[in-house]
């Protein structure tokens, strides 16, 4: 069973093992989230080759000790015994493992997103069916548009204020839940007057 969990990748160093397509799609996602990723592969998607120093490129077969030094590890190859020992190595190392092909043998499985700013909306079926996480995500993407990334940091701008003007809990607590339920012209209001 997979517990939904957002993961601080601030002190952790990624690999994904892999060059094609899924492996540049998973290396996408960390991008998303500014993280610098390393990809370990023979041959490389040429999109690969766009990413600049985003990415560090190491043109080569998987060995064991290309592994060591990271802490998350992420098996896309197109060869399912190689992302199987992939696994059982990470699994003696105390590696987290995800591999694109295998719920069994991953330690955990990345969802589909919708990211606005601070606001992120996880969204998985579990692996059982991706295309409709895709297609929620999309729907989502339709209500939650860009402009929630400046609700967000408005929100929680108020939020500080808030939590410094008033000192009791309940009042806190029930001027904090109306705020949710007024939209960015509303709150942009109520900044200036506290």
């Amino acid at each position: 069973m997979f517990y939904p969990v957002n993961l601080n990748l601030d002190n952790m160093e990624i690999i994904i093992v892999g060059g094609g397509n899924v492996a540049l799609r998973k290396c996408m996602n960390f991008l998303d989230f500014g993280k610098s990723v390393t990809v370990l592969a023979p041959d490389f998607d040429s999109r690969f080759l766009e990413l600049g120093n985003k990415v560090d490129l190491i043109n080569d077969i998987f060995k064991e000790e290309y592994i060591d030094k990271f802490d998350i590890v992420v098996a896309a190859t197109d060869d399912k015994e190689v992302n199987e020992e992939i696994a059982c190595i990470c699994r003696k190392k105390s590696k987290l493992i995800n591999v694109v092909d295998s719920r069994d043998l991953s330690d955990f499985t990345v969802s589909s997103y919708v990211k606005r700013g601070d606001l992120l909306i996880g969204i998985s079926t579990g692996g059982k069916i991706p295309a409709l996480s895709a297609k929620i995500r999309r729907d989502l993407e339709e209500i939650y548009d860009e402009s929630f990334a400046e609700y967000v940091d408005l929100l929680g701008e108020l939020r500080e204020k808030i939590i410094k003007k008033y000192e009791d809990k309940t009042e806190r607590k029930k001027v904090l839940k109306a705020l949710v339920e007024l939209d960015i012209e509303e709150l942009k209001e109520i900044e200036k007057n506290i």
